[in-house]
C-alpha cells in the first residue's frame, strides 16, 4: 500500500498542477496597432516605388516614359497607355516646324533596327504614330506578354538627332 501511495502522490500533484495552471489565451490584436503596421508597410512600399521613379527620371531629359504602366505589369485585353515626356521638349503635331518639339510613336512587340533609326519611323500595326500630338491611347492586344516602347519623333517622323529619344522597353502581360 505504501508503494501505491508513493506512486499516487506525484500523479495527484501533477493533476492538481494542471487544474490550477492558468491558461493564457492570445489577446485579439489591437485595431489601432494593426492599422499603424499596415500604414507603415504602405508608406515603405510607396517610398520604394517613388525612389524607383526618381532613379528612372534622374536625368534632366528630354525623355519619354510610360506614365501609367510598369515593366512586368498585368493588364486586361484592352488597356490605356499614357505617354510621359519631360525635359526641355514639348509635344506638337507632325510637320510642325518648331524647335524642341515632336510627337509620340509606340512600338509594339518590335524595336527599331539601326537602319530604321536613320529614316522615318515605319507606320504599321507594330509602329503606331500619334502625329496629331496625342499623349495617350487605348490598346487591345491578345493574351500573353507584349513589349512596348515609346519613341519620340520629330516633325518628319524621324528620331530626334543626335541620340534619339526612346523610352525603356517594358513588357506587359495581357490577361
Amino acid at each position: 500500500m505504501r508503494i501505491a501511495a508513493l506512486l499516487a502522490a506525484p500523479a495527484f500533484a501533477l493533476a492538481l498542477a494542471a487544474c490550477t495552471e492558468s491558461k493564457t489565451e492570445a489577446a485579439a490584436p489591437d485595431p489601432a496597432v494593426v492599422k499603424a503596421e499596415v500604414d507603415t508597410a504602405v508608406a515603405v512600399a510607396l517610398s520604394a516605388r517613388d525612389a524607383d521613379d526618381v532613379k528612372l527620371h534622374g536625368d534632366a531629359g528630354p525623355a519619354v516614359y510610360f506614365a501609367n504602366l510598369r515593366d512586368g505589369q498585368t493588364v486586361p485585353g484592352t488597356f490605356r497607355v499614357v505617354f510621359g515626356l519631360y525635359g526641355d521638349i514639348g509635344v506638337a503635331p507632325a510637320l510642325t516646324d518648331k524647335p524642341k518639339t515632336g510627337h509620340h510613336h509606340l512600338l509594339i512587340d518590335t524595336e527599331l533596327s539601326d537602319e530604321e533609326k536613320q529614316f522615318a519611323i515605319p507606320k504599321d500595326e507594330k509602329h503606331q504614330h500619334f502625329g496629331a500630338g496625342q499623349t495617350e491611347t487605348v490598346l487591345t492586344l491578345p493574351a500573353g506578354p507584349h513589349t512596348l516602347q515609346l519613341v519620340f519623333g520629330d516633325l518628319n517622323h524621324e528620331l530626334h538627332k543626335p541620340a534619339g529619344i526612346l523610352s525603356q522597353k517594358i513588357t506587359v502581360n495581357v490577361q
